[in-house]
């Protein structure tokens, strides 16, 4: 494997380790290359389900189909519907193998995704509490389980015209069949939560999510809002985090805690993540933000644990400031694809 030598040691055997069967399966899978009917690799995909992370949220989902209470499913954070659905994609559960995580996503759809494509985090789940970190978030989740329903295509199609504001009236049109809202109130990421101005957390999530799309299904929209987004994230170096804040001149810094899971929270890997599967990974524009990924990496070829919800969600994934396996797994995964 000619990539691994941006490695400082062999972090691919550390992550194929049996004890973290999860973690085993996708790193055969994205690292290795291994083929889908592989006997070893259809192993340590059933033993995921039985053990780790992937089995613990499983086991707090109701019958029904959702987490902790029916409906919508942003609340409470971090353990509700929403949350346990992006977990489990992050986790690479698949609802083709479950009919456990098949029925949370029916579920999810039935309640927050609205006719106009819209995911709601209002528990009545109107229009107006769509929000990109949201819309992004399960767009991507969805695609990445393999709950790819009919109805996704309207949420693809919203998310794509609210980055270029095509055919979109202002959120003061009330009577308009499409407009804005409070959070998502404008083109090129708006969001109400950033006073108004380009929200690159939300933003990283709509490209991520644009990254699982399958090109062939992928309109003129959707074409011009990736391109819209890859100038709007390559218009600075995106090691420096330069982009709009609502409410402070400097970047957060959240911005260069590499974590897991990745929530609305944001880390410079994720849009490394995003703008890499949209096959910008050789653009010359990303090359400092690749050099900073292989920079954090220890002499061991691993990388820490920076940022975490320890305690918020179903599952703790280990101890900050240290080596930590998902981490490193989402790092050698832009890694790879750069070569």
């Amino acid at each position: 494997m000619p990539w691994t030598t941006q490695l400082k040691g062999d972090s691919v055997a550390w992550l194929l380790e049996s004890d973290t069967p999860a973690v085993r399966y996708l790193a055969m899978r994205d690292l290795m290359g291994v083929s889908a009917d592989n006997t070893e690799l259809k192993s340590a995909q059933k033993q995921a389900y039985k053990e780790g992370p992937i089995a613990k949220v499983l086991s707090k989902m109701e019958t029904a189909g959702y987490w902790v209470k029916p409906g919508s499913g942003y609340g409470p954070k971090y353990r509700s519907t929403v949350w346990s659905i992006i977990m489990l994609a992050q986790l690479g559960a698949s609802a083709c193998e479950d009919k456990r995580i098949e029925r949370g996503c029916k579920h999810l759809i039935d309640h927050a995704l609205t006719e106009g494509g819209q995911f709601s985090a209002m528990t009545s789940g109107v229009p107006s509490g769509t929000i990109d970190c949201l819309q992004g978030n399960l767009c991507w989740a969805l695609m990445e389980l393999g709950y790819n329903h009919p109805r996704l295509k309207s949420a693809y199609d919203w998310m794509a015209r609210t980055v270029t504001g095509e055919g979109i009236a202002p959120s003061t049109d009330k009577n308009a069949p499409l407009r804005y809202y409070a959070y998502k109130c404008g083109p090129n990421f708006a969001c109400g939560a950033n006073n108004k101005l380009p929200c690159a957390w939300g933003g990283t999530k709509v490209m991520l999510a644009f990254s699982k799309w399958p090109a062939k299904r992928k309109t003129r929209l959707m074409k011009d809002a990736i391109q819209q987004g890859v100038d709007f994230f390559l218009s600075v170096d995106p090691i420096t985090a330069n982009y709009p804040n609502g409410n402070t001149d400097k970047s957060n810094r959240d911005w260069w805690k590499f974590g897991f899971p990745v929530f609305y929270i944001t880390d410079i890997l994720q849009i490394a993540e995003a703008l890499v599967g949209l096959g910008y990974g050789k653009d010359k524009r990303l090359e400092n933000t690749i050099n900073l990924i292989r920079e954090k990496q220890d002499k061991d070829g691993r990388w820490p644990l920076e940022f975490d919800y320890a305690g918020k969600t179903w599952v703790n994934f280990g101890k900050k400031k240290e080596p930590n396996k998902w981490v490193t797994l989402r790092a050698l995964r832009v890694l790879k694809a750069v070569g």
